[in-house]
């Protein structure tokens, strides 16, 4: 990196009543190798026993008080950050190794955006794949606002932005509004860096997936807006025939 000091990267982490999947995210950032390190955490009230799991881990930024939903409090965090990097990763997703964001921040050219990809892991860690292996997203070699067209070719746990061209998130789109946040740092990006590595593990069942048909509706809306309403439309029986060939390929039908 050019700058002189090292930047520092605010994790944001919100929860809800997910004290066992919160640990093993705290642990994962913990472990990180690279000590510039702010961890946030937005907890919206738990009832459970997420207060007890934040006082081993004395370092973090703990806040807990009602949201309006995840979106809400996502802007929260980015409220409470103070690094010069933002990155979302939820309760349950972790980081892929201890020098994960050592390789990125000491080894990589300067960047607004840096990205790479996620393996997909089940509900007890097991590790099902790399996200652009088992699922049609390709993660593409450069990657551009208008990249996202076809999808959201990037996952949101392996996204890191500066701070200073990050935007809140718009609470109009209840379900999507990550795809059109990713959409919006990435119009303001102008130097977007492939990490060619693994940056974290998603454990998959979370907010989109079980909203699964008010995500699709929610997320044409946010295409539309960024694209077009025919760009959009094309877009999307693209999509529905990639997806198509990608089952049959892998001997689903």
């Amino acid at each position: 990196m050019s700058e002189a000091k090292p930047p520092l990267v605010s994790i944001i982490t919100v929860c809800y009543n997910a004290a066992d999947a919160l640990t093993h995210t705290l642990e994962s950032v913990a472990q990180q190798t690279y000590p510039h390190i702010q961890h946030v955490i937005v907890d919206g009230a738990s009832t459970d026993h997420t207060p007890e799991v934040i006082k081993r881990f004395p370092h973090v930024c703990f806040y807990s008080e009602p949201d309006e939903g995840i979106y809400d409090a996502m802007n929260k965090g980015l409220s409470y950050a103070y690094g010069d990097y933002v990155l979302f990763l939820n309760a349950g997703d972790t980081l892929h190794a201890p020098d994960t964001l050592q390789k990125i921040f000491e080894q990589l050219p300067e960047g607004d955006v840096y990205y790479g990809d996620v393996m997909m892991v089940d509900a007890w860690y097991r590790p099902l794949g790399l996200r652009s292996e088992i699922t049609p997203h390709k993660l593409p070699a450069n990657l551009h606002w208008k990249s996202l067209r076809f999808g959201m070719l990037v996952s949101h746990q392996a996204f890191i932005v500066r701070r200073s061209i990050a935007p809140h998130y718009d609470l109009s789109h209840p379900y999507s509004s990550d795809i059109d946040w990713v959409i919006r740092c990435l119009k303001r990006a102008r130097k977007v860096v492939h990490t060619q590595q693994i940056i974290a593990h998603f454990q998959i069942g979370g907010f989109s997936y079980k909203n699964r048909l008010p995500s699709l509706i929610d997320r044409f809306k946010v295409f539309r807006k960024h694209y077009g309403l025919l760009p959009t439309i094309g877009a999307h029986i693209y999509i529905a025939l990639r997806a198509a060939l990608f089952r049959l390929r892998k001997g689903k039908y």
